[in-house]
């Protein structure tokens, strides 16, 4: 296949003689390519091949330098905005041209690109061109229009031009079709379109058929969704001229930094099961995650390489029947960053490289409505996207669903019908109307990816409101903040345990709840005991080992349907002798319902100077059975917290790694957020052992210890303890159900720790 390598540096040489558009003067030698100014970025095309070449700024230093790439490309990042940029290739000088700075809005000329039914390609301000597909609502044409319309902006497949439902299809009889988007894009792909909307499925710089090189949520990707919602906003066919954000996970992140942007065109986003924050997901408690994250990550790798030989199978495909557009958008390809060199680089959290690619870096300068959506046992991005819910706190119009269960569960259908009058009151500006092709479709779909259908959706809960602003008022009543527990054992569902179903819900006005923001502290105490009534000072030595559990509850790392299933086969194993410790509380006299994050303040003593530890909470249930309900993980080395940090959430940079002392020192563990009710008669337990053994999909660069590092934890009056969010004078709204089955959360038999806990 060298071949086509030739040919996309063809294609790349004929592109840059013809677009001086973008890149200024038409007055280098060929051989010297042509330069381009990307948002904190320069990129060269069209020059001699493993030529040696430099980046000039305009005072003439030098700011970056290599060898042109057999594509005739070469790339620089992190670069000052600004004039005067030039490359010099073989000591010969290039065309001068601008470093953007992302602020500077482009000519609204870039805007007015047309764009049809089908696969479209749209130029943003650096020149690079982006695949995009655009589809109508089913059986409409442009006739049928204006239509509200909504985009789909990922990395996955998703510009893939072939219809949705056929591909779905073809995949479940092992018939993939290649040009058939990811069922990971199924809310531009085919939710919106049922619900009514035209959608833009748009790929994502360095992936598919777009150009340019891949950069995971860098300035240029973050920009290129300013310039593609004013694009699309401007089309006729657009109804009000503004477009919404849809999508979950990958294309639930990037709305996120996009709506921070402020694009006029943009009405509103609808994100769902996102991260707060790129190094959470990727270093939970600073150990990198060799699991989920580990396997995304060289997944984007993969998808990065140039297409026909490496790539997305639709540009393969594409490429392989003549479309020049997709081999010439693959010049780029081979100056995107090495993403495992990033991560040796960068063990702690740079800021310079996470900030920006955070969601919570930009939440707080989101003006437009907002539904947010989240599972609190999310198996791939984490549960820890709640931190994002208190960024949003300046912007009154927002909504927030959170449920128990897998990354999936965001899209249920208790979840799903608000979502679908979301987009119709902010987007489409009606008033949501029963849809009963929708609301044919979702348990099609929760059949075809969770094995179970959910609930009966509910398109509209006030059908009937006289106007948009009636059915707005009534869309405003929800909480700020909803969750929904217990989902999986709403014992009303036809479809048994483990259906997409939560049989209770509770409203709040913020995240934590104003009214757990102390927190209910408990004490580790001698024989395993959790109690709000210490005795004297005493401690318990353990010997943490992570190879004393399995890796995970599934043997599962990368993606996978299976954590979604109602049942599904998990082996949550006990902790064996003495790698682990316990401590849990007498049995309830009451309900106690925990909403928000918690922490573990230990009182730790290590044999090491350095040592990863896991805590886990969950509940020992009257009939001797044990739920999973939340972890946390911490390297102790970076313990650290920052001023920001609260009795529930010791909050940290993660930049400043300290080596533990000798005798005893403050070691505290953020737990994932909790939104669980412990019942009257059950017990809270808190086990502490090295990461790894309580999750499904997460694993984790612990070092082995063969069970020789000692890690002693002091006990009783002045020792370690629990904060929990517990919230007062709550109840739950049912009593205990089924163990098993609860979305997200094994359960086993409990099994004392050896401490007696």
């Amino acid at each position: 296949m060298r071949g086509w390598y030739r040919v996309i540096g063809l294609c790349a040489a004929v592109v840059a003689l013809c677009t001086s558009w973008a890149a200024g003067p038409a007055d280098a030698a060929p051989d010297v390519g042509r330069g381009a100014g990307s948002v904190t970025q320069a990129y060269l095309l069209g020059a001699t091949p493993g030529a040696a070449v430099t980046l000039d700024d305009a005072a003439g230093h030098v700011a970056g330098a290599g060898r042109v790439d057999e594509f005739g490309s070469f790339l620089v990042r992190d670069l000052t905005p600004g004039s005067g940029y030039r490359f010099r290739v073989n000591g010969l000088s290039g065309n001068s041209f601008a470093v953007l700075d992302g602020v500077t809005p482009p000519s609204s000329s870039l805007f007015r690109q047309s764009l049809r039914p089908g696969l479209n390609y749209i130029r943003v301000r650096d020149g690079i061109s982006l695949a995009a597909v655009v589809r109508l609502p089913p059986g409409k044409t442009m006739a049928d229009g204006p239509f509200p319309t909504v985009i789909e902006y990922s990395g996955y497949q998703t510009a893939a031009p072939n219809d949705f439902l056929l591909g779905a299809l073809g995949s479940l009889v092992k018939r993939p079709d290649p040009l058939a988007p990811a069922i990971s894009t199924m809310f531009g792909g085919i939710v919106a379109p049922t619900a009514g909307f035209a959608t833009v499925n748009v790929q994502m710089r360095g992936s598919g058929c777009s150009g340019g090189a891949f950069d995971l949520f860098d300035y240029p990707t973050t920009y290129d969704g300013y310039d593609v919602v004013e694009t699309v906003a401007r089309q006729p066919w657009v109804a009000h001229h503004k477009v919404g954000m849809v999508g979950i996970s990958f294309s639930g992140i990037s709305q996120i930094s996009v709506a921070a942007t402020r694009p006029p065109g943009l009405a509103a986003i609808a994100p769902m099961s996102i991260t707060d924050d790129l190094y959470s997901t990727g270093f939970p408690g600073g150990i990198f995650n060799t699991g989920f994250a580990n396997s995304w990550l060289v997944e984007r790798q993969e998808h990065a390489r140039p297409a026909p030989d490496g790539g997305q199978p639709y540009a393969r495909e594409l490429i392989r029947r003549g479309d020049r557009a997709c081999a010439a958008n693959q010049r780029l390809r081979l100056q995107t960053q090495n993403i495992e060199d990033l991560i040796a680089q960068n063990p702690t959290r740079t800021p310079a490289l996470f900030d920006h690619r955070s969601p919570a870096h930009w939440a707080s300068k989101i003006t437009v409505p907002v539904f947010l959506s989240g599972a609190l046992q999310d198996e791939q991005t984490g549960p820890q996207w709640t931190s994002v819910i208190d960024e949003l706190r300046g912007n009154r119009n927002v909504w927030v669903k959170a449920v128990n269960g897998a990354h999936f569960d965001s899209a249920d259908p208790q979840i799903l019908g608000p979502w679908n009058e979301f987009l119709n009151i902010f987007v489409a500006q009606r008033v949501p109307r029963d849809n009963p092709a929708l609301v044919a479709l979702a348990p099609v779909l929760y059949e075809a990816t969770t094995g179970t259908p959910g609930r009966p959706l509910v398109t509209s809960r006030f059908p009937a409101a006289p106007s948009v602003a009636a059915a707005r008022a009534a869309f405003a009543r929800d909480p700020r903040v909803q969750v929904f527990f217990g989902s999986g054992t709403d014992t009303s569902s036809i479809a048994g345990p483990g259906n997409l179903s939560a049989p209770w819900s509770a409203g709040f006005g913020a995240w934590p709840p104003a009214s757990v923001a102390s927190g209910t502290r408990l004490s580790l105490d001698v024989g395993g005991r959790l109690t709000s009534a210490p005795a004297r000072p005493s401690s318990i030595a353990f010997r943490p080992d992570p190879a004393a559990r399995p890796g995970g509850t599934l043997d599962v790392v990368g993606p996978s349907q299976l954590p979604w299933k109602a049942l599904p086969p998990y082996h949550w194993t006990s902790v064996p002798g003495r790698s682990g410790v316990g401590f849990v509380t007498a049995p309830r006299q009451s309900d106690a319902v925990a909403v928000g994050p918690a922490s573990l303040d230990l009182r730790l003593a290590s044999s090491a100077p350095d040592t990863d530890l896991q805590a886990t909470i969950s509940e020992v249930r009257p009939d001797g059975r044990e739920t999973y309900v939340t972890s946390g993980y911490l390297r102790a080395s970076l313990r650290k917290v920052n001023s920001a940090a609260t009795a529930l959430n010791p909050t940290r940079d993660w930049t400043s790694s300290q080596p533990l002392a000798a005798g005893f020192q403050t070691v505290r563990i953020a737990l994932n957020p909790i939104a669980h009710a412990f019942r009257s008669g059950s017990r809270i337990r808190v086990t502490i052992t090295a990461p790894g053994g309580d999750r499904t999909s997460w694993r984790f660069a612990t070092p082995p210890t063969g069970g020789r590092v000692v890690d002693t934890i002091a006990l009783g009056s002045g020792g370690s303890t629990l904060v929990l969010p517990i919230v007062p004078g709550l109840r739950a709204g049912t009593p205990l159900g089924v163990c098993d089955g609860l979305r997200g959360q094994p359960c086993r038999s409990y099994a004392r720790a050896f401490n007696g806990g």
